[in-house]
């Protein structure tokens, strides 16, 4: 969790445009992988019930990791 109260003189400051532009990269992070398998076993095979299962492995697999990925981001300086 980002403690904002805090100062400290050697971290940038956070500023909005860097909390849109990350959060916006940790949605496409989480949603894009599940949103693609879905499409393209539905597409491929014309099954919903097992592109729907996949699907929701996979994004439930990265939300698993969701932790690490957030924390990893946020470190992350442009």
């Amino acid at each position: 969790m980002i403690n904002l109260d805090k100062k400290n003189p050697n971290e940038q400051p956070v500023t909005f445009s860097k909390i849109i532009w990350k959060s916006s990269i940790l949605a496409m992070i989480f949603a894009l992988p599940a949103l693609g398998i879905f499409l393209g076993i539905y597409y491929s095979t014309g099954d919903l019930l097992v592109s729907a299962i996949l699907g929701f492995g996979v994004h439930f697999a990265t939300l698993i990791f969701s932790g690490r990925i957030s924390k990893w981001l946020v470190k992350f300086q442009e």
